[in-house]
């Protein structure tokens, strides 16, 4: 979510104008080479009428990851630059990569702020949820193995993980909402922009919202937020609303046991505050990073092995977020 959100418009919402056109280029055929990816056909009815593709390694190990791109971004191509696709080679796991289309939205973004689209088995977070199915089948994973699938989103596709986790937990075993909105923040443009600008207007009903969709009997899967505290598309304060959310639920759902302990760390040199709450078996399950000075966007460092590239809402920080979210999973030391 940048500027865009002001001029976006849903499909069948035709009283909102576009006032700017958005020229997208086509899938590189580059990368799609470099890291085989193929195209995801046949994946079930794509209600959302979105596509996708995915990176599937000789060896896997089991390990799916799902990348949900910004506004005006193409998919593969963040997967390329944020360096989850270098990462993917070299642990062995598989990449699902869902694209939105400027017909769905003349920016690109997932309708995250759209009933008809970030509900329960509705629209774009159906279609993403048969994408994993089919995924998971191709991966020869069974259905019922809900420790191989995680979810990276940044902002619109943050927001939208954040959907899918509170409608799907069963599904994931964890996800990174990058300069995301907690769900359900809104359900039309106007409080979608309140919340971009101010976060959410009461903590109280966003938990009690998500409780409704948890359901008491369900896990919410550990989740890693960033922020930076200088964003100026998406006010930090959703980072810390999606925080809090996620501590009121993982204390009191019936299948967490046990309070949660909370450890901080600064580094002052880099600017970056490092928020965990553990487990009573001494494991994270939830964590905030916040970073001094960083607008909106996804934070890379070329300097590191498979540390992303500088781009447009890719921004240079002293720490890059995807080998740190892999780390969280877990999945680099399968």
């Amino acid at each position: 979510m940048a500027e865009f959100i002001m001029k976006t418009i849903r499909k069948t919402a035709s009283s909102f104008v576009a006032f700017v056109a958005l020229t997208l280029s086509p899938l590189s055929s580059a990368i799609a080479s470099t890291y085989e990816l193929k195209t995801l056909t046949d994946f079930g009815t794509n209600p959302g009428e979105l596509s996708a593709s995915y990176f599937q390694p000789q060896q896997s190990n089991s390990a799916i990851v799902v990348l949900l791109h910004g506004c005006t971004q193409i998919g593969e191509q963040l997967a390329q630059d944020i360096g989850l696709l270098g990462l993917a080679k070299e642990h062995n796991f598989s990449v699902l990569i869902p694209q939105q289309s400027n017909s769905n939205n003349i920016t690109t973004c997932f309708n995250w702020f759209s009933p008809q689209d970030s509900d329960k088995d509705q629209g774009e977070t159906l279609s993403i949820k048969q994408m994993i199915e089919a995924v998971r089948s191709k991966a020869g994973v069974n259905s019922s193995q809900r420790a191989n699938v995680y979810i990276v989103g940044l902002s619109a596709g943050g927001a939208m993980s954040a959907s899918l986790m509170m409608h799907y937990p069963e599904m994931f075993e964890a996800g990174a909402v990058v300069a995301g909105i907690p769900y359900p923040c809104a359900d039309g443009l106007i409080k979608a922009i309140s919340c971009m600008k101010n976060g959410p207007a009461s903590q109280d009903e966003l938990i009690n919202a998500a409780k409704v969709a948890l359901g008491n009997d369900s896990q919410p899967p550990r989740l890693s937020v960033w922020t930076g505290d200088s964003d100026k598309v998406v006010n930090a304060l959703n980072a810390d609303a999606l925080s809090n959310q996620w501590q009121t639920l993982l204390t009191t759902t019936n299948s967490v046991k046990g309070k949660l302990s909370h450890q901080e760390s600064k580094n002052l040199q880099d600017k970056v505050t490092t928020e965990q709450w553990l487990n009573s078996d001494n494991q994270p399950v939830l964590e905030q990073v916040t970073i001094a000075n960083l607008d909106h966007g996804f934070p890379v460092n070329p300097a590191e092995k498979f540390g992303g590239a500088v781009d447009k809402y890719l921004l240079e920080a002293p720490v890059a977020a995807m080998p740190k979210i892999i780390n969280f999973f877990g999945i680099d030391k399968k």
